[in-house]
């Protein structure tokens, strides 16, 4: 290779890093324009709201009431209040309730497995009311308990008042109480939530199919719930995983299913194009250890009670920043768990996540003579302005 040959590749080479620095440090394009009267897309392990839009207006939830139909009777099952095998007995209202349906018959028994399949797949509102009047005893207590576990996950934009979404005055919901319902349906059944990725399910001879187009255009789609009525439009609820990251879409009030699809589809290209989900810290981990005054230990270990995620623009990762601040001096007695600070985590001078930093082990107090000892070392710090 000539001088020259060198010197034009070296050129080319630093016009490459100039060129990929840039890219990697180029401003996020805004968000894809969907036609949805509000949606919201969310990081799952984050908790990062990626974009949204009228994220907080409330509107009518239609069949994406069902999400939390199931979330209730999930629970139930997990307290050991009811079983997969139980069998139901249908009643009239059940078998009259219109809508969208699994053809239960009157007078029948089918398990609660059969019925919850039914609203996830097959969106039942026949099922739905099977199952609220099965666990609650009337559609109205169950209702009432869909209400306390909206209560429970912070949903302030959420009121039930039937367990399908038929229309109804004073039933409504926002696209962001949903992402959060779906994040927590997500994260604690995990087995049930399988079902959500099934495209079809025959019950009495009739097979029906999923309405989430997504999971045919996109595997990496595993879920959620449609719904529609002529006056909440029709509307998606999606999550999808990719490379370990789980993003939750949620689009209301489009025009049709083909456009609450490509709604959710833009969103979650959007989201998985553009941004990138780290976990920082195991819960437990050893971040930091701080001297201890008055105590059986002259140090305590600092650290994180959960995992921490953070979600950001792509290749921005070796920009993160993170910072301590300990609440003064620490002495004895220190409780594991206790809270003596916080975890600040940062992208160019903006605060991202802020955790409380606990101590990861309790250290008791030292006897008298080890405290009057560290009791006078800590007068004499003060006084002439030591550490």
């Amino acid at each position: 290779m000539t001088s020259m040959q060198r010197n034009v590749s070296l050129i080319c080479g630093l016009l490459w890093l100039i060129a990929s620095s840039a890219f990697a440090q180029s401003p996020v394009p805004a968000a894809p324009s969907v036609g949805a009267t509000s949606y919201v897309l969310v990081d799952f392990h984050s908790d990062t709201v990626i974009a949204e839009q009228d994220a907080d207006a409330r509107v009518e939830p239609a069949s994406i009431t069902k999400i939390m139909t199931s979330y209730v009777v999930f629970r139930e099952i997990a307290d050991g209040n009811l079983a997969l095998a139980d069998e139901v007995l249908i009643s009239e209202k059940a078998w009259r309730t219109e809508g969208s349906r699994m053809f239960i018959e009157v007078g029948n028994r089918v398990t609660v497995e059969e019925l919850l399949k039914g609203v996830i797949i097959q969106s039942g509102n026949d099922a739905s009311v099977a199952l609220a009047e099965h666990v609650g005893g009337s559609e109205e207590v169950f209702a009432g308990m869909m209400n306390e576990e909206a209560r429970r996950l912070g949903m302030s934009d959420t009121r039930y008042v039937n367990a399908t979404g038929l229309p109804h005055p004073e039933q409504y919901t926002s696209a962001r109480d949903v992402a959060r319902l779906a994040a927590a349906l997500i994260e604690e059944f995990p087995d049930f939530y399988a079902w959500y990725s099934e495209r079809e399910f025959t019950y009495n001879e009739i097979r029906q199919h999923n309405r989430n187009r997504l999971l045919w255009r996109d595997p990496s789609v595993d879920g959620l719930k449609t719904g529609h009525t002529e006056s909440a439009g029709y509307c998606l609820v999606t999550s999808a995983m990719r490379d370990g990251m789980r993003l939750i879409s949620v689009v209301m009030g489009t025009d049709s299913e083909e456009a609450r699809a490509t709604a959710s589809q833009s969103l979650l290209n959007y989201g998985f194009r553009f941004f990138e989900t780290y976990q920082l810290y195991e819960a437990g981990d050893e971040l930091s250890v701080e001297p201890l005054w008055k105590g059986q230990a002259d140090e305590v270990a600092l650290g994180v009670t959960d995992e921490l995620f953070v979600t950001i623009p792509r290749g921005r990762y070796d920009s993160l920043e993170a910072r301590m601040e300990v609440n003064g001096t620490l002495t004895a007695p220190v409780e594991q768990g206790e809270q003596v600070g916080r975890l600040i985590i940062s992208l160019d001078d903006n605060d991202l996540v802020e955790r409380p930093l606990v101590a990861l082990a309790g250290v008791e107090q030292a006897g008298f003579f080890g405290r009057s000892i560290d009791g006078i070392r800590l007068w004499v710090g003060g006084l002439f302005g030591g550490d």
